[in-house]
């Protein structure tokens, strides 16, 4: 038997940052997708296959695997060391040493669930790495939705667990990413108006983890002064709730309204610059969305990644 499961990448709109402090944020799924097929099989090991879209939208092709024993058991300290020791053994080559991580989350959750089963996984995903498009939340949470239908004993919150998977490739992660990938659309928002959003991959890699962390020891430094600038990324994010589940009832609101969501898309993206998440990558974004009156933003952890560049539902420029 196999077992597939599906998650949606997503998006952050309002918010980055602020979240991992206890602030508000608003986030949407994506039309893209991570794949997870999970197969027991009477063989000794553990194969897990990875699949992913490179910056050239083709396919390349990671296999691992790991010989273990078949006794199932429960996932202990002590697994966890041998887990981090089997995935260095694999000498990730240095464009793909982000994928260690995900690796060690996925034995752990796999270790957790099913002990030392032996079986084969297979992850084939439409998102780009490190690109602020969700796709560690994706690949958590469609590993956390497969994972268990092999389990006898097990009822798993799948949003939790890909929460504490998303600890181990993220150390302190927003936590919306999860749970948009596995709830979908806007969680908890009834968004009445419709968006147009373009999203540009600059292509150039950021490490979450430390822009995470380079924002804590900032605030740590300078707590007075983040606290004020995260409860303004809070503002927005609140407004730009409100906005969009705004009932509009001719073109002119929605005109208004889009109005609102540019400046605040500009407001959102001054306040990341000034706590250090930006980088020089936006500025040939933010020139060519300023030549038609558009406001642009980082999503997600910044420092590279994906920008949202705001575009009006009904377009004001012929060359858009």
């Amino acid at each position: 038997m196999e077992i597939t499961a599906r998650a949606p990448g997503m998006i952050i709109l309002a918010g980055e940052h602020a979240v991992v402090h206890g602030y508000t944020a608003v986030a949407s799924s994506i039309d893209l997708y991570t794949v997870v097929s999970l197969r027991l099989h009477s063989a000794r090991g553990c194969w897990i296959r990875l699949f992913m879209a490179n910056q050239k939208n083709q396919r390349s092709v990671i296999s691992l695997g790991f010989s273990i024993s078949s006794t199932p058991t429960l996932c202990s300290l002590e697994t966890v060391k041998s887990i981090t020791a089997l995935v260095d053994e694999q000498s990730f080559p240095e464009t793909r040493i982000g994928l260690a991580s995900g690796v060690c989350a996925f034995l752990w959750l796999y270790t957790s669930i099913l002990g030392f089963k032996p079986g084969t996984v297979i992850v084939t995903s439409e998102l780009p790495l490190g690109a602020a498009l969700g796709s560690s939340a994706a690949y958590c949470v469609a590993l956390s939705a497969a994972l268990p239908a092999f389990s006898d004993s097990m009822k798993l919150d799948v949003n939790k667990w890909a929460f504490e998977e998303e600890k181990i490739i993220h150390g302190r992660p927003f936590g919306v990413d999860n749970s948009v990938s596995t709830f979908g659309s806007m969680t908890g928002i009834d968004s009445n108006m419709p968006l147009r959003m373009l999203i540009t991959n600059t292509k150039v890699g950021r490490d979450k983890k430390a822009l995470i962390a380079k924002v804590s020891a900032r605030k740590s430094r300078h707590p007075d002064a983040l606290c004020c600038v995260l409860n303004a990324i809070e503002s927005i994010s609140k407004e730009w709730s409100t906005i969009i589940q705004s009932h509009t009832v001719d073109d002119l609101s929605v005109t208004a309204n889009e109005e609102r969501l540019r400046e605040l898309m500009e407001m959102n993206q001054g306040l990341l610059l000034s706590i250090g998440v930006t980088h020089a990558s936006i500025e040939t974004v933010l020139q060519t969305a300023m030549k038609h009156k558009l406001a642009s933003k980082l999503t997600g952890a910044g420092g590279g990644g994906c920008w949202l560049t705001f575009t009006y539902l009904y377009p004001r420029s012929s060359s858009l």
